[in-house]
């Protein structure tokens, strides 16, 4: 081929979706294309953008491999890569498509342009064609072959009327030739200008390019359209170039800029860089304001997200340092109120060092260009020279930056995504690691304006949660939580919350909220969501924050002895699982029975000393209140499975039926085998290593629709049918549909216990540290629990 760093994207219509028609097959087909291509790091591509290839399987006349082929074009794929790679996954068809009916034809990939320029003017014609290697061009004026004419650009120095004609350019490759289109060169008539002057259309002889429209500043809101022109003149034709803030713009390339649907990540100065072979202009700089409007400035409610997702991850049972308490009721206190702001939550428990890397991964896959992102964690941290680590429950007793979880690179590849909003709510220590005196160094931040961090507490100083009972919330969500649901700035939600702690007698002069933000609009939580022109982007988003939300629908077994046993779940977080088993059937000659669940599937944490209990509490769930949902006389057993992320495959256990008849002592046992796939966050597999910034996980939309427990549910949940097997990261039950009586969804309450009160603000109870080194709790006048060698 005469180029063999020609694009993709030079392909016709007709010719890629030829190409994607072939590669629409699951045995060699787009799916080996993409790991083939993904040894390249330029075209190794995140999860959410292989779940959105997936997706096209779905539309009616969409095409996977289609979609493919046009991801690769957008980042530059050459004609050659594209066959080398075709033929190492030994797509014969494909390739052989490619090298006959494509790389062997002679297609046009630039025409030459009739020009009329000024007497003693140079002009360059060009012409470009893809093919077989070794391409020849020759040019003709008329039928006479132009001398020297022989490459894909003919120079005429200086035009005059011996030049004027018509020209046409041969491209030939072997026996094979075809011809350009004739054009026209003439000269252009100064219309009476004199000599030297710059008043006519066309500059002077000594000019080849000039700009003959500017762009211009603009004010828009975010959602708006922005609409840039830059037309110029030149000689050969222009190229162009924009820039944002003096940053190239790689897809803006030609005269018009347009952004479809504009976010404040796309506010600036801009700018276009005109150019050909021989010279170079810039245009004017113009600024581009996003945010204020003609009408005066914003309201509070006039900003909104494209979508708001939420990662709630708490730590509490450490394994070398102090366990929490105050993580659980915090996360799931904070996962009911985002749900009522329409977030997505994602809320997790308790999460080694992998599976916090895994998680944060994930949630970037559900970040979009004007999505509200939102992350909190409770647990032991620690900040040093700046840079503050959120501590895994496996990190070693002197653990340094290595093992923990680095804010600052979650937010630079949470700016990656063109967020709307990020924000940080972090429930830790800030204390120093004697331990760690490293200083990594985070990549460049983008000038966002959009960034705002929660501290729980200040540079240097602790977080506190007080040991009060089992559902005590700290310190930080206890103020928090009374101001989240407010319609007001997030950075102003924050201040009233510091201005509370502040009067909390308790924590005074120990911990005080700091805020950090560069916020520049009045953004809220409460901001409403407008759906993206881009429907695909927001239902992929939907799918894959469904796909760690799914519970296994409720279920009846019939047992040999005739009672019937109903099976319910509910998700009390994203990994952590409720089961219950209640006696819907008993035959007249059976006085008692009851179903208990064992032999589980090795991963998941049962606890076998609180399974199997009549109440939740006694289950080991201290967050859900069963009140009024089963009638009294009906026995319920309760299990609790947490840790679902450590699920390598399909969830199975026993029911084991005990059961008595009326003229017999001895006790009989029946047992039957479920198998409930892969609930909740368990799809996801955590536990496995990601790719540096992207995911590893193969979320292939043809395993993802053959899973038992997701093809039911998601199809369950779309708009026109019940909610009731997508888990909400709280408790949502699945109930067996059948002609008994079921309970509604309204009975179940979910709210932990309200824990600030006077007693609380009195109580002598001391706090206990998030994480504090044993040095400093000599210091303080409270009976703090010791914390050797941890922050």
């Amino acid at each position: 081929m005469e180029d063999k760093n020609l694009g993709v994207e030079t392909l016709s219509e007709a010719v890629l979706n030829r190409l994607g028609y072939m590669l629409d097959n699951p045995e060699c087909g787009w799916k080996q294309l993409a790991k083939a291509v993904a040894e390249h790091p330029q075209f190794c591509y995140s999860e959410k953008e292989l779940t959105d290839v997936s997706l096209k399987v779905l539309s009616p006349h969409g095409s996977p491999g289609r979609f493919l082929l046009a991801l690769l074009a957008d980042r530059g794929c050459t004609l050659a890569f594209l066959l080398q790679c075709l033929k190492k996954i030994e797509h014969r068809e494909a390739a052989g498509f490619l090298t006959t009916h494509v790389m062997e034809q002679i297609d046009f990939t630039m025409q030459p342009q009739s020009q009329r320029v000024p007497e003693g003017s140079p002009v360059v014609l060009s012409c470009r064609a893809v093919g077989p290697v070794e391409l020849t061009y020759q040019w003709f004026k008329g039928k006479d072959e132009v001398p020297g004419g022989n490459g894909p650009e003919l120079v005429l120095n200086s035009v005059s009327s011996a030049e004027q004609g018509h020209y046409i350019c041969r491209v030939s490759s072997g026996d094979k030739y075809v011809f350009s289109n004739w054009v026209h060169v003439r000269l252009a008539k100064s219309g009476g200008a004199s000599a030297g002057s710059n008043s006519g259309y066309f500059p002077s002889s000594g000019s080849g390019l000039y700009i003959t429209q500017q762009p211009r500043p603009q004010e828009l809101v975010e959602g708006d359209a922005l609409y840039l022109e830059c037309a110029a003149w030149a000689n050969p034709p222009p190229q162009f170039q924009w820039y944002l803030n003096k940053q190239p713009m790689p897809n803006g390339t030609r005269s018009i800029l347009k952004i479809p649907s504009i976010t404040t990540a796309d506010r600036g100065i801009y700018s276009c860089k005109v150019y050909n072979l021989y010279h170079e202009a810039w245009s004017d700089q113009v600024q581009v304001n996003i945010g204020a409007s003609n009408a005066g400035p914003r309201q509070m409610g006039d900003c909104c997200a494209t979508d708001k997702v939420a990662l709630l991850i708490g730590n509490m049972n450490y394994l070398h340092h102090q366990q929490l308490r105050a993580p659980m009721a915090d996360v799931h206190e904070l996962t009911n109120l985002l749900r009522q702001l329409d977030f997505k939550v994602v809320s997790l428990l308790n999460l080694n060092w992998q599976e916090m890397h895994s998680a944060v991964t994930e949630f970037l896959l559900l970040l979009d260009r004007g999505v509200y992102g939102l992350l909190y964690f409770a647990g032991h941290g620690y900040e040093n020279y700046g840079n503050s680590f959120m501590v895994p429950i496996d990190a070693p007793a002197s653990y340094t930056f290595k093992h923990c979880l680095w804010v600052q690179d979650v937010l630079q590849r949470m700016q990656e995504r063109q967020t709307g909003l990020n924000v940080f709510l972090l429930d830790m220590c800030r204390k120093r690691n004697p331990n760690d005196e490293s200083i990594p160094q985070p990549g460049p931040l983008r000038v966002t304006a959009n960034i705002v961090f929660g501290y729980a507490t200040c540079v240097d100083a602790e977080a506190f949660e007080v040991n009060k009972d089992d559902l005590s919330n700290g310190i930080f969500m206890s103020f928090l939580k009374k101001r989240l649901m407010e319609p007001e700035k997030v950075t102003f939600i924050l201040d009233k919350v510091a201005e509370d702690m502040g009067r909390c007698e308790i924590t005074r002069g120990r911990q005080a909220l700091e805020l950090r933000s560069n916020l520049s609009e009045r953004r809220a939580l409460t901001d409403s969501i407008q759906v993206p022109a881009c429907q695909v982007t927001a239902s992929t988003r939907n799918l894959q924050w469904a796909i760690a939300h799914v519970i296994p629908d409720s279920r009846c077994l019939r047992f040999e002895c005739g009672v019937t046993v109903q099976l319910g779940f509910a998700a009390e977080f994203s990994n952590i699982m409720i089961i219950y088993t209640r006696i819907l059937e008993t035959p007249k000659d059976i006085v008692s029975c009851s179903a208990q669940l064992s032999d589980f599937t090795e991963g998941p944490e049962v606890d076998l000393k609180h399974s199997n209990q009549e109440s939740l509490r006694e289950a080991g769930s201290l967050l859900l209140s069963m009140d009024d949902l089963l009638p009294l006389e009906q026995p319920r057993l309760f299990t609790r499975i947490s840790a679902l992320q450590r699920l390598k495959k399909e969830l199975s256990f026993t029911v084991c039926l005990h059961y008595k008849y009326t003229n017999l002592d001895e006790e009989l046992l029946e047992e039957q085998r479920v198998s409930v796939g892969k609930p909740l966050v368990s799809k996801l597999n955590l536990y496995e290593p990601r790719l540096s910034h992207t995911s590893s996980c193969d979320l292939q939309m043809s395993s993802i629709m053959e899973s038992p427990s997701f093809s039911e549910s998601f199809r369950a949940n779309l708009p026109d049918s019940s909610p009731s097997s997508i888990g909400s990261a709280s408790t949502c039950w699945s109930y067996y549909q059948g002609s008994m009586e079921s309970p509604t969804f309204s009975s179940l309450k979910n709210e932990p216990e309200e824990t600030i009160c006077p007693e609380f603000l009195e109580s002598e109870e001391p706090p206990a540290i998030k994480s504090l080194p044993s040095a400093s709790s000599q210091e303080l006048q409270f009976k703090f629990s010791n914390l050797p060698n941890s922050l």
